[in-house]
């Protein structure tokens, strides 16, 4: 009984993650299918509307990551279940994002306006690669496991995990964080810049920088040489010419 509520728990918090998910891509992009954007949410003046936002970044950033790191979960598996521990990462990590545009602060003047109909569609093209690839991504890896589906089935099956492999699936053969690339694509490509949107940029895309460095930590801890062969060979978020 308690391993298929493990799977109920695992089932629930992927779907809030991925409405979240949805949610997100028409929030950075000022869809009107939505009642707040980035554009389009609260009112404060300036000073007081960056403050807000800067701090919603950083407790994104702060959760995001804190929770990732293997001693984190070294504690934390001792007060939650195994089965579920990735779960209850993603559905924090859901959470710490809805509160982040749900209390967002709009910083409307702008930065760029790109009115030209073929710059416009290059850059909503962009925008929409952007997500494809990093839905695609987490696909090539392991879609359930990285959201925690996976482990809460293995636990009612009563199946171990396979030890982890060092891949290097289609993307992965050119850039080692292409889910990090599609992010920076989506977050970077529109036709409006506005302030607000660019300090989510900015905030957001410096987060990555930081979160990529504490991960390839862990997975050199994990895979050792191969995972620094692999490093010196392939780009980080853009393919590398020449190689090394």
């Amino acid at each position: 009984m308690m391993r298929a509520l493990y799977l109920l728990y695992a089932a629930v918090a992927y779907a809030i993650f991925f409405a979240t998910f949805l949610y997100l891509i028409a929030f950075v992009g000022n869809f009107s299918l939505v009642p707040v954007t980035v554009d389009f949410a609260r009112v404060a003046t300036p000073g007081i509307a960056a403050m807000i936002d800067i701090a919603l970044i950083a407790l994104f950033g702060i959760q995001h990551s804190v929770m990732a790191r293997p001693g984190f979960k070294a504690g934390w598996t001792r007060i939650v279940p195994a089965p579920i521990e990735r779960s209850t990462y993603v559905l924090f990590a859901s959470i710490a994002l809805i509160v982040m545009m749900a209390f967002w602060h709009q910083l409307p003047a702008p930065v760029w306006t790109i009115t030209h109909g073929a710059g416009a569609a290059i850059l909503w093209i962009l925008f929409a690669s952007g997500w494809a690839i990093v839905l695609t991504s987490t696909f090539l890896i392991n879609h359930f496991e990285l959201f925690g589906l996976q482990q809460a089935w293995f636990a009612l099956r009563k199946r171990a995990a396979a030890p982890p492999v060092l891949r290097q699936p289609f993307f992965y053969k050119f850039v080692r964080h292409p889910l990090y690339s599609g992010f920076f694509i989506a977050f970077w490509a529109t036709p409006v810049m506005t302030v607000g949107h660019l300090l989510l940029a900015v905030g957001l895309s410096i987060y990555m920088l930081i979160a990529i460095r504490y991960e390839e930590r862990d997975l050199i801890d994990v895979f050792g040489e191969a995972y620094v062969g692999y490093r010196r060979r392939v780009g980080m978020l853009i393919p590398r010419v020449g190689g090394r």
